[in-house]
């Protein structure tokens, strides 16, 4: 009992690093998705061809190049970032083009006799979207936000490619010291307990919004 709750300590330490990259990746990722989607659905040709061009590169080439460019590529070309920051960066444009997505297809999923209504009621566009469009649309898009959150814990795993001591990392060295699988399997119930939070947040989210259905 005493191993394993040393290593769950020394498991939980690297964890740190984790729990960091993925509030900073939450926080900012979602920032950036609502501004790219209303970019997105805006009549400005030159944003919206920007934002075509961003959200193809970011979600059609793999995480852990986009990592290892940020880290290894740019000190090339003359910009060295610390392994936390290089980590931090690429996730949150990375998942920043994934919410991109979802929330346009969540805005345009709102009929246009919503925009009309509001037009009655004297509202004007930010009134519109802050109003009556984005409560909706949050709705909407709860479930495949949920997915992504979830995908974020597991991907956050990948900063050990660049040297960040997060919860994988830490469990493998344990491993390789000790010769024991028990650390995997403490990683993995966290990685299941940190799911199963999240999973029940966004439950409650849905019911909370579910008034907009």
């Amino acid at each position: 009992m005493d191993y394993i709750l040393n290593v769950t300590g020394y498991i939980l330490e690297g964890s740190l690093i984790t729990f960091k990259l993925y509030l900073a990746t939450a926080v900012f990722a979602v920032l950036l998705g609502i501004f790219g989607a209303l970019g997105k659905i805006s009549n400005i040709k030159f944003i919206n061809k920007v934002l075509e061009i961003y959200t193809w590169v970011f979600r059609g080439t793999p995480l852990l190049l986009q990592l290892f460019f940020a880290y290894y590529g740019l000190p090339i070309i003359g910009i060295t970032l610390q392994p936390f920051t290089a980590a931090t960066l690429t996730f949150i444009v990375n998942y920043g083009a994934y919410f991109t997505e979802i929330f346009r297809a969540g805005i345009e999923s709102i009929d246009k006799g919503q925009y009309e209504a509001a037009q009655v009621l004297g509202m004007n566009y930010r009134q519109t979207m802050v109003r009556i469009i984005l409560p909706q649309t949050i709705k909407r898009v709860l479930p495949p936000t949920s997915n992504e959150a979830i995908n974020l814990v597991k991907d956050s795993a990948l900063v050990a490619a660049i040297g960040l001591g997060d919860l994988l990392r830490a469990a493998k060295v344990v491993v390789t010291r000790d010769f024991t699988i028990t650390p995997f399997i403490i990683a993995a119930i966290m990685y299941l307990l940190i799911s199963s939070v999240i999973v029940t947040v966004f439950r409650q989210l849905e019911k909370k919004y579910s008034v907009y259905e």
